[in-house]
């Protein structure tokens, strides 16, 4: 009999083993799961921030009637795919709209009336861009 009550403590040892190993990966995964749980709901706060901040942006924007028009449209989507500055012949030729005195005068007046708006800066004459956000530098 006492090698079954032997037997039986071994056997008793390693499941208290066991249990103590399942615990600690229970805490381990408890303070994982704790930590993606924040990060989601960072994340659903930015996304709802964001979210606000475009329609905004889109109310802003919607009611200047220049906006509406098509072909400000198509301008401001060509700056915000462009890497850099654009002049008004380059946007002319980036949207196939000609390159004759005409077009790029008639551009060029789209442009200014941008700036004039606060929508597109120009940093040198001639030459104009989105603005771009500043960021911050991070304060750690």
């Amino acid at each position: 009999m006492g090698s079954l009550l032997e037997r039986l403590a071994e056997h008793e040892a390693g499941a208290r083993e066991r249990v103590e190993r399942l615990r600690e990966q229970i805490d381990a995964l408890v303070a994982q799961l704790t930590e993606a749980e924040n990060a989601l709901t960072r994340l659903e706060i930015t996304r709802e921030t964001v979210l606000a901040l475009a329609a905004e942006d889109e109310a802003e924007h919607a009611a200047d009637p220049v906006l509406s028009q098509p072909a400000y449209r198509h301008i401001l989507t060509a700056f915000e795919h462009a890497e850099t500055e654009l002049r008004a012949k380059d946007l002319c030729q980036a949207l196939g709209t000609g390159l004759a005195p005409k077009q790029i005068e008639g551009m060029r007046a789209k442009l200014k009336r941008l700036v004039g708006r606060g929508i597109l800066t120009e940093p040198e004459p001639g030459l104009f861009i989105l603005p771009r956000p500043e960021t911050v530098p991070n304060p750690r």
